[in-house]
Order: structure tokens, then C-alpha cells, then sequence
């Protein structure tokens, strides 16, 4: 396990040959908040940085924080990701505006201890954070991905969740359509987590995909109660930022997953198969094919 120091000595070395375009999903509060914070220092405020979420005011204020260096360019992309049309319109408009992508950051989320809460595309909104939206914009983004490997720039997706946590999947419920409960979808979300990773690895060689435990981090999303129960464990966001940081950039292309102290898991408490795998990008597809469909 590297100390923080360690960590930190790493993360100081990142030199990248150019400025590193860089769009954080879940990025204006919390611990995308922290990454987009440890990326702008570390490359001395040459990144173009792009924020994607819901709260303009929110991001402004975190993006007017952020180190300027000459080659500094910063924007607001803005997203709901509970639907899947939200993602694709703000996909498209990245697409757009962005010759390349080197780092794809993922956090969106939030915590509630409500059953089954379907958007109006039928997609139950824990699941459309954690899990569809996030395929979504990898999917999506990959031409700009390839655009920077092929250049020999990093090219680089994280997905912040819980490596590690999750359960086998019932592949006869991909989506949770049929048994819903809370702790079933805690279980669920990692391991489509795991099977997303690979999945797109498996598709594009060169570019590398993370699935990365933050652990318990005191983030506005854990609630005021929780903050202060949990307090005396749990991590500042700009500690677990360093440690994610570090897992992000020694990440070697393709699949790998990482704990909250800079550990590459390999497999351990991995519940995946190649037919989960399969069936799950199937699924996936299929699912939000037909949210896109629905009729606003």
C-alpha cells in the first residue's frame, strides 16, 4: 500500500505532453469535485477542464478555484444523468466542441434510502447514475478517447464506485425490473461496474479503464447525520482525490480495478463471468435503446 506520500511524489511526476483535455461527470461537488481540483494543481493549471452536472452556480464557483496557467481552458457542460437523453445531448455537444478526450472522470450519484425510483424513461435513477449513464458517455465518447490515443496522448476512463462490494448478478434481472431492493441494487452496481470496464477494454485496446473505491469519503452525498457519525473514519475528499489520482495514472490500457489506497485489486472479490459480461452489454444496449425511444 503506497503511503500519501508516495502517492503524492507520483502524482507530482504526471507530465503529460501536452495539456490533457479532461471532462469529469459528477464533477461539480464531491469527489469528482476533489479530481478536477488534484488534476488542475498538478499540471499547473494547464488542463482544459470540463465539468459535467446539474448545478451551473456550483460549478462556476469550483472551476473559479481552480489554478489558471497559460494553456488553461475551463467550461460547463450541463447534465441530468438519471435519463439517458440527458447524457446523449450532453455527449453530443462534447463531441462537438472537443477534438480529443485524454481523461473521462465518472462519479455521478447520490445516497437514499428510497425503494425503486424510475425516471420517466423507466430506468430507476440509482441505477441510471451509477451504472447506464455512465456507459452512456463512455460509449459515446470514444471516438475523442481514440483520437487521443492515436495521437499517443493518454487516453484514460475512470468509473468512482466500489470495487470490490458488489454480488453476483442475476442475469435473468439486469436492470432490476423484476426484484428491486436497495441492497440488491448496492450489490448490482459494482459488478456492471466490473463487467463495463472490461467490456470496453476488450473493445478498444490502448486505452486504459478504472474502476476505482474511494471508501468512505466526507462528501455532501453521505448527508449531514452521516458525515458526523462516520467522521472519525472516514477520508477528506482532497486525500481520497490523491489516492484516485494515483490509481488513474498508473493504470497500464485496459481493465483494472483499484481500492481507496492506490492498491490494484486484480480479482479479488471480483464476481463477474464472460457471459455476465456478454449479457450485460446486451442488455445495456437494448435498455437504453428503448429509454431513448420513450416519448418525453
Amino acid at each position: 500500500m503506497p503511503s500519501l506520500s508516495v502517492v503524492r511524489a507520483a502524482n507530482a511526476k504526471w507530465s503529460p505532453s501536452k495539456p490533457p483535455t479532461t471532462v469529469f461527470l459528477g464533477g461539480t461537488s464531491g469527489i469528482g469535485q476533489a479530481l478536477a481540483r488534484a488534476l488542475a494543481r498538478y499540471t499547473d493549471g494547464n488542463a482544459h477542464i470540463v465539468l459535467c452536472g446539474r448545478s451551473r452556480a456550483t460549478a462556476d464557483t469550483t472551476l473559479a478555484s481552480l489554478p489558471r496557467g497559460p494553456h488553461a481552458k475551463h467550461a460547463f457542460e450541463p447534465c441530468d444523468a438519471s435519463l439517458m437523453r440527458g447524457a446523449a445531448a450532453t455527449t453530443a455537444t462534447l463531441r462537438a466542441r472537443l477534438p480529443k478526450l485524454n481523461v473521462l472522470v465518472l462519479s455521478p450519484g447520490f445516497f437514499s434510502l428510497r425503494g425503486r425510483d424510475p425516471s420517466s424513461e423507466g430506468i430507476d435513477r440509482r441505477l441510471a447514475l451509477f451504472y447506464y449513464a455512465r456507459w452512456k458517455f463512455v460509449h459515446d465518447l470514444l471516438p475523442l478517447l481514440r483520437a487521443a490515443r492515436d495521437a499517443g496522448e493518454d487516453a484514460r476512463v475512470m468509473s468512482v464506485l466500489a470495487p470490490g462490494t458488489g454480488g453476483r448478478i442475476d442475469l435473468d434481472d439486469l436492470g432490476l425490473k423484476q426484484r428491486y431492493n436497495i441492497a440488491r441494487a448496492y450489490r448490482a452496481v459494482p459488478t456492471y461496474n466490473d463487467l463495463m470496464i472490461e467490456a470496453f477494454a476488450e473493445r478498444e485496446p490502448g486505452i486504459a479503464f478504472t474502476h476505482a473505491f474511494p471508501g468512505i469519503v466526507r462528501t455532501p452525498m453521505m448527508g449531514r447525520l452521516f458525515q458526523t457519525l462516520l467522521y472519525p473514519i472516514a477520508t477528506a475528499p482532497d486525500v481520497c482525490a490523491e489516492h484516485l489520482l494515483y490509481a488513474l495514472l498508473a493504470a497500464d490500457p485496459g481493465a483494472s480495478r483499484w481500492d481507496n489506497k492506490g492498491n490494484n485489486m486484480g480479482k479479488t472479490r471480483y464476481y463477474g463471468s464472460d457471459e455476465a459480461r456478454q449479457r450485460l452489454w446486451e442488455h445495456t444496449e437494448q435498455e437504453i435503446d428503448r429509454a431513448m425511444k420513450v416519448e418525453a
